[in-house]
């Protein structure tokens, strides 16, 4: 016997040349022709200087509220501590592009990342924050894989890919088309539409069931503890047989906006099968995922039952754009129902007539967190829900606002029923959402289409405001000012410095106008 193991052990060095570089098992990838295509992985290394936040202040937006100096303070910070949190790529890691983490283990996350630079997209004079994902990219897997959460120092990937919790949420179209929507870059769209559509048909491959729908785990949809499972499930790390409300709403999404991509890249080709899962998973979500009776999607157990866990993972729905008419009214109201989601403290990641909700947070058995609450606005202005958004964003901001006052930081979570920041403090992380693109797009009202040339600007308060070296575009800079008004119905008077030309969308409580302007305008 000991003879046979030799002659294994020799064998083993002949054929593989070392012992060191055999195989622990066998290679499973699938070729994935949109992953091959994949130029990040032979792009070179950016081994640019970082920016300091001193050197980047005057070139970042300044923003003016003289009825709340506190916002202001608080949205300083917030840039402080970004810049802070930038990094090179370390030798040998095989990533390609400085990046921002979100301080948490020195790990750079999928979830977290895609939120980090929906506010890192006002920092664009300064840092392109927008390569963080680039090294997501360069580390993709030839099947189409990526990891949600990859070591910073060597480049590993932190989860084997077939595990439950390896990945997701797949949020990649959504933060590309952002960046396209406030740049116009279609170059950029064009470099990140084939690891988009391979990664896309991986989680189709591998994080579906035969009905369509998809699965994750808590660590994978990013809620890690939130009670949503069957009973004997583990709710961090099991996919408890059970249809993810979240993870289905959130592919038919990504696979709307790369129809979207598509047809700005004339590559509609690629998308066919894309649109027929978008149109199924839409009807299937309205039909077997919603309760007529509660007016809320649920999660879907193995026997068909619903969980009945009114969960904030639900409003994906409204980013999807799969609720119909009739049910609008009836589903939004849930984020009205102080008993519900509108507590203090808006919004709540937990219904709180859920038994487990937590009134001091819980993580995320109630917290309120910035990335699930900027899903819930967008979602809102995907349906013209725009005075809602409002009242929730000025809630949200008001409260983190008040705990900043109290400690000097931000906190990675907020608790949903007293001034409380919960967990790792000095998060900046996705809780700089708050402060900069809540504060920007939905307490002053400013959202850019720049393909379109065009900057809404949706003046919901009577305060004087105002920014300065608001970034349009790769070249534009433009300067607002909203004079202070005696009522909501009265026009606004508005001061316009820009040096490019573009068409400003207002609207106020009294009306809308189309205004043109031009440079120095």
């Amino acid at each position: 016997m000991q003879q046979l193991v030799k002659s294994i052990f020799f064998a083993a060095i002949l054929f593989s040349g070392s012992i060191l570089s055999a195989q622990p098992y066998y290679d499973t990838h699938v070729f994935n022709k949109y992953a091959a295509a994949n130029s990040f992985h032979s792009m070179s290394i950016d081994t640019g200087d970082l920016p300091g936040f001193r050197e980047a202040k005057d070139i970042l937006p300044q923003p003016e509220w003289p009825a709340r100096p506190d916002v202001i303070k608080c949205y300083w910070k917030a840039w402080e501590l970004a810049f802070d949190n930038l990094h090179k790529p370390a030798p040998g890691s095989g990533f390609i592009a400085p990046f921002i983490d979100p301080a948490f283990n020195g790990h750079i996350f999928m979830w977290d990342s895609h939120f980090m630079l929906m506010f890192g997209k006002y920092g664009s004079k300064a840092f392109n924050f927008q390569r963080t994902l680039d090294n997501f990219y360069a580390k993709q897997h030839k099947d189409g894989f990526i990891c949600r959460e990859i070591v910073e120092s060597d480049g590993s990937d932190f989860f084997e890919r077939f595990d439950v919790s390896s990945t997701g949420p797949n949020l990649f179209p959504w933060t590309e088309w952002e960046y396209y929507l406030n740049f116009n870059d279609t170059v950029r769209l064009s470099r990140v539409f084939d690891p988009l559509i391979a990664y896309y048909k991986w989680y189709t491959d591998y994080r579906s069931w035969p009905d369509g729908t998809y699965f994750s785990s808590g660590l994978g949809c990013g809620m890690d503890n939130q009670p949503r499972l069957p009973a004997g499930y583990d709710p961090g790390w099991s996919h408890g047989r059970m249809s993810w409300i979240d993870i289905t709403l959130q592919q038919v999404f990504a696979g709307q906006l790369l129809i979207r991509m598509a047809e700005k890249l004339n590559r509609q080709e690629d998308v066919e099968g894309i649109r027929r899962e978008v149109t199924k998973l839409t009807a299937f979500v309205n039909e077997y995922m919603w309760d007529k009776k509660s007016a809320f999607y649920y999660d879907r157990f193995s026997d068909g039952r619903l969980s009945g866990i009114k969960s904030i993972a639900s409003y994906w729905a409204l980013l999807a754009n799969v609720v119909p008419d009739v049910n609008l009214a009836s589903f939004v109201s849930h984020l009205e129902n102080p008993g519900e989601f509108a507590r203090m403290h808006r919004v709540a990641t937990l219904s709180g007539d859920v038994p487990s909700f937590d009134p001091n947070g819980g993580y995320w058995k109630g917290s309120v967190w910035a990335p699930t609450n900027y899903m819930v606005l967008r979602g809102l202005t995907q349906y013209g829900l725009d005075s809602l958004a409002f009242e929730i964003a000025r809630n949200h901001l008001d409260n983190v606002v008040k705990v900043y006052d109290q400690t000097g930081t931000l906190f990675e979570n907020y608790a949903p029923d007293k001034v409380q920041g919960n967990d790792r403090k000095d998060f900046v992380g996705w809780t700089g959402i708050v402060p900069i693109s809540v504060l920007f797009e939905y307490v002053f009202g400013l959202r850019p289409d720049v393909p379109h040339h065009t900057l809404i600007l949706d003046i919901k308060m009577t305060d004087e405001y105002g920014v300065k070296n608001y970034p349009f575009g790769k070249e534009g800079l433009i300067s607002i000012h909203v004079d202070k008004r005696k009522s909501l119905e009265t026009a606004p008077v508005v001061k316009v410095n820009s040096n490019i030309s573009f068409d400003l969308k207002l609207s106020w409580s009294g009306g809308t106008k189309v205004i043109h302007t031009g440079p120095g305008k």
